[in-house]
């Protein structure tokens, strides 16, 4: 009985113990199951949840690479600038605290309010402060405002190379010019700054780190010299015209580098919100206009090179100064009494009556083809963003009047820079370059990375046919020509002058509004620039010869002394008459300055009312000077013609009302 109940025990507690057992196995299995998974499955999301407690990490714009100029002149820099930033968990008032930081910042204290009672331990205040300010946020002594380095873009020039430059935003991205579309080169990688809050929830960055903190820098084609010749004498041409805007693109046509581009009016991209939109856009590649008789020379290659007309033919010029197309009457501005025309006084007069005729010989099909291989109806490619492609339809929508029309430059719209690249195809004996901004690419020590060297993209012309226009081109600044107001002292000029009518938003051309162009080369036997010069709706003066030849004349003059460039003709020039320098000048004797000019003798004495004026003698002054002297004394000026005025409607020393308005004939006509 004994031994049973011994056998009956043991087995129940053995039982009880395997139970046991494998209870705690149990246990044990799940322990270790548990610390397989938060110790090896959940180990990063866990670390992650654990971080966002005690870390914080806050994105840092890397330093941007600079911009400069081909001379190495910077245009672009990045410096450091301090930004703010709160800690909302350390802020004990937030109505006090935003009062306080409103008026050190120049801020809306509700809105720093609303932004300090947020739960997160990091928000931005204000970024890229002035020192003045940050001195002031660290004054005011709050628990929570801290200050933080960034880097801020800067662009010492001003609004020099505005347009192209462009500008970035607050956190270092490209948003215009250059800096948008060398965005990648120039942005390089961000920084990460890891922060470890303390007990207090007081933010205290330890650690740094990104593999590139510094963009690359670029070195443009542009001269900083250059670029402020163009923008001067735009800036002087749209007040003394009263114009609307200025456009200007200045190249090496046997490069294609540019230069120089320029647009009146400009901004300054260090505050560009405080500027109009219409301020910050780029002219010479966003907007297009129609290129007028400008565009005779690019018909007039066609016609030479297709061996439509040879270069000592004669065009026979209509008696009544107009020709019939279908149904459209063709006029010149200024008919010419002639039976017929040679190539080179078509466009030397500017003549659409024979470059119309031209045109209908080329054909729609073959001055297609040529118009495109000048770069017209596409983007140039060059490296800049917003480029407009310009307006070229195709042939097969050209009638008879739209060829004829196109021939002269109506119906077609192009953009400055693809004025300059073809107009620097003929300078550059037919070969069309391709359009370049960047000459080459350098890391932070100014090491080499990457350079552009000229490409060609493709021959237009044959080099006999770009010789024979260029001759052609000269003819246009000589005496007789469109554009004697471009002729330079010691240089041959090659160019055109342009008469664009804008077009009205009711269909058809709108009567008042024009637009003056002259595009040309310098010296015209061995080009160094190519220029395109644009002005829109000028008031006072309407014709390219009158308005855009002057700054034509003027740019290139100073440029071509700037890269000494020496004369290369011993003689005045083609024509002196409108060069600024009357024909008294020539004779040695001086001009009448707007200080030296007055009333005729006879009314010297005359006591004037303060609303009165006395007319000046303004004979043999240059336009510029006349429209200059009519500001200074209070009168306006209608010009017609150009060169040196030769009469006034009305006679030196009449008395007039301020503010009249007095026609003056010049020399010659565009």
């Amino acid at each position: 009985m004994m031994a049973e109940a011994c056998a009956g025990i043991g087995r129940g507690v053995r039982i009880r113990m395997a139970i046991l057992i494998a209870v705690f196995g149990i246990g044990a299995a799940a322990l270790i199951h548990q610390s397989y998974e938060l110790g090896v499955v959940k180990t990063r999301e866990l670390r992650s949840l654990g971080e966002d407690q005690w870390l914080e990490t806050v994105k840092i714009s890397a330093r941007r690479g600079a911009i400069f100029d081909r001379n190495g002149a910077e245009l672009a820099v990045s410096i450091p600038v301090d930004s703010i930033y709160v800690n909302p968990r350390r802020i004990e008032n937030a109505s006090t605290a935003a009062a306080a930081l409103a008026g050190a910042l120049g801020m809306d204290a509700a809105e720093i309010e609303k932004r300090i009672s947020s739960k997160t331990p990091f928000v931005w205040i204000k970024r890229q402060v002035t020192p003045a300010e940050a001195d002031k946020a660290r004054g005011l002594g709050i628990p929570g405002v801290e200050t933080l380095k960034e880097t801020k873009r800067y662009y010492p020039n001003r609004e020099l190379a505005a347009h192209l430059l462009g500008f970035v935003g607050v956190d270092g991205e490209g948003l215009d010019g250059m800096e948008k579309s060398m965005d990648p080169e120039l942005r390089g990688e961000d920084d990460a700054l890891r922060g470890v809050r303390d007990a207090t929830g007081t933010l205290v960055f330890i650690e740094k780190k990104g593999k590139n903190p510094t963009g690359t820098s670029l070195v443009l084609t542009i001269d900083k010299t250059l670029q402020y010749l163009l923008e001067h004498e735009l800036a002087l041409a749209v007040r003394t015209f009263e114009a609307r805007s200025g456009t200007g693109v200045m190249v090496d046509p046997s490069t294609g580098e540019v230069l120089a581009m320029a647009n009146v009016p400009t901004y300054n991209p260090n505050d560009p919100s405080e500027f109009p939109s219409a301020s910050r856009r780029n002219r010479a590649l966003t907007d297009v206009v129609e290129p007028g008789s400008t565009f005779k020379i690019f018909t007039i290659s066609a016609a030479l090179n297709a061996g439509v007309v040879r270069p000592d033919e004669q065009i026979d010029y209509p008696p009544n100064g107009a020709m019939q197309v279908a149904d459209v009457t063709i006029h010149d501005a200024h008919p010419e009494q002639l039976k017929s025309m040679s190539i080179t006084q078509v466009i030397a007069r500017s003549s659409n009556i024979g470059m119309a005729k031209i045109a209908l010989r080329v054909g729609s099909d073959r001055l297609y083809r040529y118009i495109k291989r000048f770069g017209f109806g596409e983007k140039t490619g060059v490296s800049a963003p917003y480029e407009a492609p310009g307006i070229l339809r195709t042939p097969d929508k050209w009638h008879e009047v739209e060829l004829a029309t196109i021939g002269f430059g109506q119906g077609i719209s192009v953009s400055a820079m693809q004025l300059a690249m073809g107009l620097g195809a003929i300078a550059n004996q037919g070969m069309l370059m391709e359009p370049r901004l960047v000459r080459r690419i350098v890391d932070n020590e100014g090491r080499l990375l990457q350079d552009f060297p000229p490409r060609s993209l493709r021959r237009v012309v044959n080099p006999d046919t770009a010789k024979l226009v260029t001759d052609i081109m000269t003819a246009v600044t000589e005496e007789g020509g469109t554009g004697t107001e471009a002729a330079m002292k010691g240089f041959l000029v090659a160019g055109k002058t342009g008469t664009a009518q804008k077009a009205s938003p009711s269909g058809g051309y709108d009567a008042e509004k024009r637009v003056a162009l002259f595009i040309g080369f310098v010296p015209a036997n061995a080009p160094r620039l190519a220029l395109v010069i644009i002005i829109d709706e000028p008031a006072m003066g309407r014709f390219g010869g009158v308005v855009a030849a002057p700054v034509f004349r003027r740019v290139a003059d100073q440029a071509l002394k700037y890269l000494g460039v020496a004369p290369s003709l011993e003689e005045l020039g083609p024509s002196y008459i409108g060069l600024g320098h009357s024909p008294a000048e020539q004779e040695g004797k001086p001009e009448p300055t707007g200080s030296e000019a007055g009333p005729a003798p006879e009314n010297r004495d005359v006591v004037l009312a303060p609303d009165e004026m006395v007319i000046p003698d303004l004979r043999g002054m240059s336009i510029l000077r006349v429209l200059n002297l009519a500001r200074e004394q209070g009168f306006k000026v209608v010009p017609e013609g150009s060169g040196a005025a030769m009469s006034q409607s009305a006679p030196p020393g009449t008395v007039v009302k301020k503010g009249s308005t007095l026609n003056v004939a010049f020399a010659s006509h565009d």
